[in-house]
């Protein structure tokens, strides 16, 4: 479902290259960026889709899925609220190569394709912005495509609990559900793996929840995880 909402006009005021946008090309980010809502479950935007632009999350929890293959699909990153996603399929003009799914409740907000080309091609700021951006993910990605293939179960459930992936909070609101998911892990193993943090004090746990008490002592459970 589609609408315009104050909060997506509020999200975008607040991106630090907003301000040194001419103010003509605020008016139109006011007025053309728009909101996009689903319900838990709901692929938002499947694989094969056009680009209609370059979105954040506004509220809720995503998961970009590669489609299925040889009877399984593969989850490659978590997008939670307040971050942007979605710029190399921005920056290509062809369908989207991934699902975006709903994990939660959740609104997009969509910065539409005329104005993403338009504050690449003459915004400074903007530009700075998107590579630091790509940087963050080209790291994501890589860690990910290593973790996957070489490391624990351990490891990657601790990974994916590091700031690597969750740089604002560090108590994630993340189920044990939506993380298994994240990790392409059985919800047992998740439990398994958790249950053994919070009894070494790094973790704790509340409703399900997830909570990082030491990212000093996750850093160092990571480092001794890792395969070599």
């Amino acid at each position: 479902m589609l609408c315009f909402a104050p909060t997506a006009q509020r999200f975008i005021e607040t991106q630090p290259w907003f301000a040194s946008t001419p103010l003509a090309v605020q008016e139109r980010l006011r007025a053309e960026v728009f909101a996009q809502q689903a319900d838990k479950g709901a692929v938002m935007m499947p694989a094969g889709s056009p680009v209609q632009g370059w979105h954040a999350v506004l509220s809720g929890l995503v998961m970009l899925q590669s489609p299925a293959g040889k009877g399984r699909s593969s989850a490659f990153i978590g997008v939670p609220d307040g971050e942007w996603f979605g710029e190399g399929s921005a920056m290509k003009p062809e369908p989207r190569k991934y699902h975006v799914v709903a994990l939660r409740p959740t609104t997009l907000l969509c910065l539409p394709l005329s104005l993403f080309d338009l504050l690449r091609e003459t915004h400074l700021a903007f530009n700075q912005f998107l590579v630091l951006h790509l940087n963050m993910r080209l790291g994501q990605a890589m860690t990910i495509i290593e973790a996957g293939r070489t490391q624990s179960p351990e490891h990657r459930v601790a990974l994916y609990l590091s700031r690597l992936f969750w740089r604002s909070t560090r108590r994630l609101n993340l189920t044990q559900d939506e993380l298994g998911q994240l990790v392409g892990l059985s919800r047992q193993t998740v439990n398994r793996v958790l249950r053994a943090l919070e009894d070494q004090g790094i973790v704790s746990l509340d409703f399900g929840r997830v909570a990082i008490v030491d990212d000093e002592a996750l850093g160092a459970y990571l480092a001794a995880t890792a395969a070599h």
